[in-house]
């Protein structure tokens, strides 16, 4: 399978291109600064976001594009939802799949009440988790053709290998027994290479958690 993944530099789209590499996939990785990439097993274009540069020439030969942008580094929040209508635009009519790295601020704790609206959730991640929610409601509104898949990971992600299988939820938070919403980078990365190759949860919001 050829897979495209946006944002492959940054710290989940770097363990998304390991497990993708792991599998024997081809991978085309889309970065602003290609000398970021040391993983010989993967092509590497350079690609501005910002720009106007077009990416449909790019990925036209390509089955999946895994997503994973943010505006944090440079305070430009803005760019995730613009990103996902820029793609939902660009691949109207085409075979190619979005499967997009998600936040968890937009799982319900209640119907129709996010996690981001809740008073507990901290204010230093509230714009980015606000720029994954106006992402999904791209995604949700758009009257284009294309696929896509909106992945949320757990509350808590951090650093670390594979701890256990992990489960496939919906729209709506979960925890574990112990009222934990946490799952590793790497298992997160695994979850996500797995909807690529599956395609399980066309045009779904689904979340990722242990």
């Amino acid at each position: 399978m050829k897979l495209a993944i946006l944002g492959a530099t940054g710290w989940i789209g770097s363990h998304i291109m390991e497990q993708a590499v792991k599998r024997d996939h081809e991978v085309v990785s889309f970065v602003r600064d290609p000398i970021k990439i040391s993983n010989s097993k993967t092509s590497v274009v350079s690609f501005d976001l910002q720009s106007e540069q077009e990416i449909t020439p790019l990925i036209r030969d390509v089955e999946v594009v895994i997503v994973s942008v943010g505006g944090r580094t440079n305070d430009n929040h803005q760019l995730v939802a613009e990103t996902a209508q820029r793609l939902m635009t660009d691949l109207d009519g085409s075979s190619t799949r979005i499967v997009w790295v998600g936040g968890a601020g937009s799982l319900e704790v209640a119907p129709g009440v996010t996690l981001v609206s809740s008073p507990e959730f901290p204010e230093d991640y509230k714009q980015e988790a606000l720029a994954q929610v106006e992402a999904l409601n791209v995604f949700k509104a758009s009257k284009s053709n294309a696929s896509w898949t909106f992945v949320s990971p757990a509350a808590i992600i951090y650093p670390g290998d594979s701890e256990a299988k992990y489960r496939i939820g919906d729209n709506t938070f979960f925890t574990n027994t112990d009222g934990e919403s946490k799952v590793s980078v790497t298992d997160y990365a695994i979850a996500m290479v797995d909807e690529a190759e599956n395609a399980a949860h066309l045009n779904q919001h689904m979340s990722i958690a242990y």
